[in-house]
């Protein structure tokens, strides 16, 4: 068992899994930033570039349901607190065969927001794959992580 700063929160000393007690905890502004990355074909990024794929406009129905599921982590990842959120955005960049997710979360809470942001990420991925299936089979989601959270008791946190 991790015994020293790092320890895993979300396990007591029996080594059982629970929800961390932030009740003690101040309510600060705290923001957190993830990405992933869709890869596909060229032929499909110029579809989706073009807002033409048999199933409508992906883009603006991955980045809706980005928004949505980051609203919903607590009721999908088990030991997320639920928290206000007061704002998500879902952004979308084209490559040659890829798209970059970015997403980005906001509260004023106890606890962070980055399980939002990877959320938002990963379903706005999922959401994409739904949507390129047809044409792209094989379209896969990489490189989902937290690439900057700010806020709480250890502040800023950034991927080097």
């Amino acid at each position: 068992m991790v015994t020293d700063e790092r320890a895993l929160t979300h396990v007591d000393e029996s080594g059982e899994a629970t929800m961390v007690d932030v009740a003690g905890k101040d309510v600060t502004a705290r923001t957190a930033t993830a990405s992933g990355r869709l890869c596909t074909t060229a032929e499909v990024v110029t579809a989706l570039r073009a807002e033409n794929l048999p199933k409508g406009d992906a883009v603006a129905v991955s980045r809706l349901a980005g928004m949505m599921g980051a609203k919903r982590t607590s009721d999908l990842i088990p030991l997320c607190h639920p928290i206000g959120l007061h704002k998500v955005s879902v952004d979308l960049e084209f490559n040659h065969d890829t798209v970059d997710i970015t997403a980005f979360a906001k509260t004023a809470d106890r606890t962070g927001v980055e399980m939002e942001a990877l959320t938002a990420v990963s379903v706005a991925g999922l959401t994409l794959i739904d949507m390129v299936k047809a044409v792209d089979p094989a379209a896969y989601l990489t490189d989902i992580r937290v690439e900057e959270k700010t806020g709480g008791k250890t502040g800023t946190w950034q991927r080097v």
